[in-house]
């Protein structure tokens, strides 16, 4: 008799054993591997689930679920549209294609006049995102004419996904930058990198014609987790602020 309850008690604990790690796996698949900032805690609408979710929206644009997943969407159009412009201007950049790629479109050279061109641009892309729209909104898949989602190469997977997200980001990132160098110097990504490694200390964006500015958008981007985690702490309630564009119900 005694024999045959530790074989029961041996069956039970490896049955709850396996079930433990069951759950530990479903849970682990679904937390967030950090935040944006160490310590930040996640509105309650970014639960995770969406493909590079580190929790940042602090204007709670994205409270809506419907709101949410087009934004969603128009973050990695741009993010895709942002890394083939990254891509294409380092690539003249770096072999000394003239003009610079942002005189190129002033200086077009076709038989076509630019008002012409301008019409069959705005004309194509409205079909085209006609059809991105409409495959949209029946699949909830991003894609390219009648393909939802659009893969040829069959890459799509989950860590694919994040990587494409964060690439995305990280390409409109250096998209401005591009902008703001070509703005303010004059100089395309390369010869800028080149400028600043002559002498870093001296040739940087706080020494430069902006360098008032920058110093202001750095500090104000250290000290936002600050203010934010000083106002959790202050604050009595869980009520969150009212912005314009949402409400507080």
């Amino acid at each position: 008799m005694a024999a045959t309850m530790k074989v029961a008690q041996r069956g039970l604990a490896t049955r709850t054993a396996r079930v433990s790690r069951k759950n530990c796996v479903r849970v682990a698949a679904h937390a967030r591997p950090t935040t944006w900032y160490p310590g930040a805690t996640a509105p309650k609408h970014l639960n995770g689930t969406l493909p590079g979710d580190f929790g940042f929206d602090p204007l709670r644009l994205g409270t809506d679920p419907d709101t949410l997943k087009w934004y969603v969407e128009g973050e990695l159009t741009n993010g895709r549209w942002a890394m083939a412009a990254v891509a294409g201007i380092l690539f003249t950049d770096a072999l000394g294609v003239t003009p610079k790629w942002w005189e190129a479109g002033a200086q077009v050279d076709s038989p076509l006049s630019l008002p012409i061109l301008i019409a069959f641009e705005v004309a194509l892309f409205a079909v085209l995102e006609y059809k991105r729209y409409e495959g949209f909104k029946k699949t909830g898949e991003t894609g390219f004419l009648a393909f939802f989602p659009f893969d040829p190469l069959g890459l799509k997977s989950d860590t694919n996904k994040v990587k494409e997200v964060m690439n995305g980001r990280l390409a409109m990132t250096a998209f401005v930058g591009f902008c703001s160098q070509a703005a303010v110097t004059g100089k395309g990504p390369i010869e800028s990198l080149q400028y600043h490694l002559e002498d870093p200390l001296r040739h940087n964006i706080y020494t430069s014609p902006v360098g008032t500015e920058a110093t202001v958008a750095a500090v104000a981007f250290a000290i936002t987790p600050i203010i934010i985690e000083a106002t959790k702490s202050l604050r009595t309630s869980e009520v969150e602020p009212l912005y314009p564009w949402k409400s507080n119900e």
